[in-house]
């Protein structure tokens, strides 16, 4: 039997539940929508003092984080093995948190091509593209074991950033309500759910990993500076003067020093702060050959405008070379998951 299969000795207990959503429709046609599904796994031996919650990435389900497509241990088992309680939450409207179009509107989904130009191969159009060697199976044969078993588990997903991070702040605080404080561990287009639960439920975060969060955060047209949210998200933060639309920030190009890293709109002094996001550890981690290696650094500096004290961790600079976006899926995966683990126990958590 050609399937692989993970020793979860260590897990003592798993559940799953859900939280959040309503009921919908009228008469005697009544259903749930906006829910978000929870998986939970409980090490024989828990040694921290606070749970982590997972958050994917567009397209993407808690699969990223249970086993990787060919079939190595993921995040979710090593960091159980580690001693932490893990929590999965799936984006709701999206995979086993149910989707209702007549409530969350048209989905979209990545096409096998854009998938393979952007987390699998090296052939990325952005300078750094050509050293990504950590792909498993390479990715250049879309009919490979491996390349399929990525491509299957893609999913369709809400359209709008904005209608995705609205979801997931309502049903996460009811999450948070029953996990209690916690560190989240987000990616990509998870990013800012980070940014927004530690803004409005901060005595329930406890640490935030950032994995290549959605960036640049105001805009990547650079003939004008026009913010094209509210910087770290799509939905209102608490900044400090309040920002009532996107047209209260005062925008400024900044410069870039390197050749394959291009500039990018941030704050004009004094900026503004975000005082409900200081005060925790916060890492924010970006691959070498990604195209996050091009605009992460902005995330990090409008953190440090805002007052938000961080860790900015290029993985090259750390001694981990070679990986793209999908980090949590690579090769060297659980040498950066070790990476995470060290940094938390530095900071105790």
């Amino acid at each position: 039997m050609n399937i692989p299969l993970i020793d979860q000795s260590f897990v003592k207990e798993k559940g799953i539940f859900y939280v959040g959503g309503s009921l919908h429709g009228e008469g005697s046609d009544h259903y749930y929508a906006n829910q978000m599904f929870v998986e939970v796994y409980v090490p024989c031996e828990i040694r921290h003092p606070y749970p982590v919650i997972m958050f994917h990435g567009a397209g993407q389900t808690n699969v990223n984080w249970l086993i990787t497509p060919d079939g190595r241990m993921g995040w979710a088992d090593y960091f159980v093995s580690q001693g932490y309680v893990v929590y999965l939450a799936e984006q709701p409207a999206r995979a086993r948190s149910a989707w209702h179009p007549q409530v969350n509107g048209p989905t979209m989904h990545h096409t096998a091509e854009a998938l393979q130009n952007r987390f699998m191969t090296a052939e990325g159009s952005w300078p750094q593209a050509k050293r990504h060697t950590q792909w498993p199976g390479g990715g250049e044969d879309l009919n490979s074991e491996i390349s399929r078993q990525f491509l299957q588990s893609q999913v369709e997903y809400l359209p709008s950033n904005k209608d995705s991070q609205e979801l997931v702040l309502q049903a996460g605080k009811e999450l948070l309500e029953k996990t209690g404080p916690a560190i989240l561990i987000t990616h990509s287009q998870a990013g800012p759910f980070g940014w927004l639960l530690r803004d409005y439920y901060p005595e329930y975060v406890e640490g935030i990993v950032s994995l290549e969060p959605t960036a640049p955060p105001f805009s990547r047209d650079l003939t004008k500076p026009a913010a094209r949210d509210y910087g770290l998200a799509s939905v209102p933060l608490h900044y400090e003067p309040p920002v009532n639309s996107p047209e209260d920030f005062e925008l400024e190009l900044l410069k870039s020093d390197a050749e394959d890293i291009p500039d990018g709109w941030v704050m004009k002094e004094p900026a503004r702060k975000l005082p409900r996001l200081a005060g925790i550890p916060i890492i924010l981690i970006t691959s070498e050959a990604s195209y996050h290696a091009q605009s992460d650094h902005l995330v990090s500096y409008l953190l440090n405008q805002c007052g938000v004290q961080h860790d900015f961790i290029r993985l090259e600079e750390a001694g981990i070379h070679g990986n793209g976006h999908m980090m949590m899926l690579e090769k060297n995966n659980l040498e950066i998951a070790d990476l995470v683990l060290s940094w938390l126990e530095k900071h105790n958590l």
